[in-house]
């Protein structure tokens, strides 16, 4: 068992992603027994024992990462399957309701470093955005403080297997075909942001915006 006494926590967290307010959250919890701070550019982060990379849209060069002794990344697929870009937007749509998340050591390669920890987001499938959004901030949270509490009796394994990858989600993949029901189209419609990539369809040339919200 290793004996680790972990002193200085860092938190990057490089665009205005959704995941702010959690990694907020997440440094304010870590400060009540660290050195913990929140940074927004990685070339600022400084010398340290642990840095979680949380929502981040750039891959950290090895100069920036060998500043602390491990650094962190959390990815919500099966690893080395559904490696890439949003991985939990994917999944949904695919209708899957069960998303396995991964705490794995950021490297070189994208989603390749060895593997912490594992969990899992348990969807009833009519989740919208904020909502799976939420389990997702959440467990991010859990599964940074388990790592940093639990350190001592974790091992990180390789990853193993064939990989695959998703591909990069953009506003144009919020398009309805409507040729189709809006029953076939309930996952896609689960995944869109009505601020931010909201759900639309073209009809005759004219293209027109939809915004979906529960009433319950």
């Amino acid at each position: 068992m290793r004996n680790q006494s972990f002193k200085t926590i860092s938190i990057l967290v490089d665009n205005d992603s959704w995941i702010l307010p959690y990694a907020e959250a997440l440094v304010a919890y870590f400060s009540s027994h660290y050195q913990c701070q929140l940074f927004r550019n990685a070339d600022d982060i400084t010398q340290g024992d642990v840095c979680f990379l949380l929502g981040c849209t750039q891959i950290i060069p090895n100069e920036i990462r060998k500043r602390n002794q491990y650094n962190l990344v959390v990815h919500e697929s099966a690893l080395p399957q559904g490696k890439g870009f949003a991985p939990m937007s994917w999944q949904i749509i695919e209708g899957k309701r069960s998303i396995p998340v991964c705490l794995l050591e950021a490297s070189e390669n994208v989603d390749s470093g060895k593997i912490w920890l594992k969990d899992t987001i348990e969807l009833n499938g009519n989740e919208l955005h904020d909502e799976w959004r939420d389990k997702q901030g959440k467990i991010t949270i859990k599964l940074a403080k388990e790592f940093i509490e639990s350190f001592t009796t974790l091992t990180a394994n390789a990853q193993c297997g064939q990989e695959n990858f998703y591909a990069k989600r953009n506003k144009n993949d919020s398009e309805l075909d409507v040729n189709k029901s809006l029953a076939e189209q309930f996952n896609l419609l689960r995944v869109v942001s009505n601020s931010d990539y909201p759900a639309f369809f073209i009809k005759d040339g004219i293209k027109y915006k939809i915004e979906i919200s529960r009433h319950d």
